[in-house]
């Protein structure tokens, strides 16, 4: 789809962006059942109507995408948009009404704000980032397919977003012509994967897939599923987020002809979890469709701990599974939203042991030259020997894991003197711990070691204890 500049062909299908006459009038408030979600966002959206039906007719939604300074100055009139009209020349906008009506505060320190709305840092440029640092067109070979890892390939179906993210991975192509893949380069990308078996996994990206009209991602989705090697198919997609209403009736019977079918969503903040993002995952959900979600690390919006925890158990009670976190691609036009990748460890030491390894994504970064997805994880192996690895938990506790073969040790007889809460003698230390001479280092004082002291305290309290009663169910 794609020539190397990152411009699309012209055999491709496009779409020009809708006719912006009119916006004053076309940009609607929501609902009265929606307004009372979230806050107000402008005069704008306070005093003009629209109908329930409007509203959630995804293709109205898309019609009213903010494109021009002009309209976002009607959404957000206390907004200066004179330095953002480079900006956006550069790097187009496209906002849903839907997802405008998320913003609570008009400026940079609101995260759905700082996510759509153009700032004039895109064009802050360090020498490190690139057009296209993953190196994607290198990896095409047809239009429109990457193909980096031996058993899976990545189909860029569209241009179109029904929102523009600021810090897309791909901002060299988001929105500056708005197309589809073609019949041809499909059936190039059928031609390709049908000689190479080896592929048995289709990511369908893009812009976003779901996007398209129906009856084109039914056609997409059957052209893959007409190559027997491919085994799964998984689509990349925001709509959940920024245009749940496109999570149609009409939409789920078209995916559930293609099973077995797998979607991975891009939430980054618990303030995109609404009730109505909630109702689109439920209905995939309820359709046999996986559901992961991949979120980028993103400064100023949630390189906070609190933050992600927050969103991993808000998406796990949608049944989204936390699938990633990515580091913020070396791209062009994103390197205020970037966080050191210390910050992403830090992040990861915090969620290990506070909630459910459901609940917490690989926290990885996709590698500059095309160097695919590098897992970054806080280091809980200590030291090895040959007969034993330290390993570390999120409490700071050290112990031993005895490797096969050395079960016959004498080291296993050595017992070093223990307090009730499992602690070793002052002596004892990772040496001890890596040559079998221990087998524990509890840090003292741990909410663990307390409940433990509190439970042992009360069962010297009781006259008669049955160890049955503590497995009686």
């Amino acid at each position: 789809m794609y020539q190397s500049s990152g411009s699309v062909q012209e055999e491709d299908q496009c779409c020009e962006p809708p006719s912006t006459q009119g916006a004053a009038v076309a940009t609607l408030n929501p609902p009265t059942t929606h307004t009372k979600q979230r806050p107000k966002v402008s005069s704008l959206l306070r005093q003009c109507g629209s109908t329930a039906s409007e509203w959630n007719d995804w293709k109205w939604q898309i019609r009213q995408r903010i494109r021009t300074l002009e309209q976002l100055a009607l959404y957000l009139p206390n907004l200066n948009i004179q330095p953002l009209a480079n900006v956006i020349r550069k790097y187009p906008m496209a906002i849903t009404p839907y997802y405008a009506s998320l913003v609570r505060t008009p400026d940079v320190s609101d995260p759905i704000f700082k996510m759509c709305v153009p700032q004039i840092d895109e064009l802050n440029n360090p020498a490190c980032l690139s057009e296209d640092p993953l190196e994607e067109n290198a990896d095409m070979p047809v239009p429109g397919l990457v193909h980096r890892y031996p058993d899976r390939a990545l189909l860029i179906a569209t241009t179109t977003c029904a929102s523009y993210c600021r810090h897309c991975t791909r901002k060299r192509v988001a929105g500056t012509r708005e197309c589809l893949i073609s019949a041809r380069r499909l059936q190039q990308v059928i031609e390709y994967l049908t000689a190479h078996p080896e592929i048995c996994d289709v990511i369908v990206s893009g812009g976003d897939p779901l996007t398209m009209p129906t009856n084109v991602i039914d056609a997409v989705l059957s052209g893959l599923r007409s190559v027997k090697s491919v085994q799964i198919i998984r689509i990349g997609t925001r709509v959940p987020v920024v245009l749940p209403m496109r999570i149609t009736d009409e939409l789920i019977k078209v995916l559930r002809k293609h099973h077995p079918l797998w979607i991975n969503t891009h939430f980054n903040h618990p303030s995109e979890l609404t009730p109505e993002s909630a109702a689109a995952c439920a209905k995939l959900v309820d359709a046999g469709i996986p559901l992961g979600n991949q979120t980028v690390l993103l400064r100023g919006v949630n390189d906070s701990h609190k933050i992600i925890e927050q969103l991993c158990r808000g998406l796990v009670r949608m049944r989204v599974r936390p699938y990633y976190l990515y580091q913020c691609d070396l791209v062009r036009g994103v390197e205020h939203f970037r966080t050191p990748l210390s910050r992403g460890i830090e992040i990861m030491e915090y969620l290990r042991g506070r909630v459910s390894g459901i609940a917490i994504p690989n926290f990885v970064v996709d590698a500059p030259h095309g160097g695919g997805k590098i897992p970054v994880t806080p280091n809980y192996v200590v030291t090895v020997s040959p007969t034993h690895t330290v390993l570390r938990n999120y409490e700071g506790l050290l112990v031993n894991y005895p490797e096969p073969g050395c079960g016959n040790s004498p080291c296993e007889e050595v017992k070093p003197e223990q307090s009730a809460c499992g602690e070793l003698a002052e002596s004892a230390g990772v040496w001890e711990l890596a040559g079998g001479q221990a087998s524990v280092i509890q840090p003292a004082d741990t909410n663990r070691c307390r409940r433990r002291q509190s439970i042992m305290e009360k069962r010297k309290k009781m006259t008669k204890l049955d160890s049955s009663f503590l497995f009686d169910l």
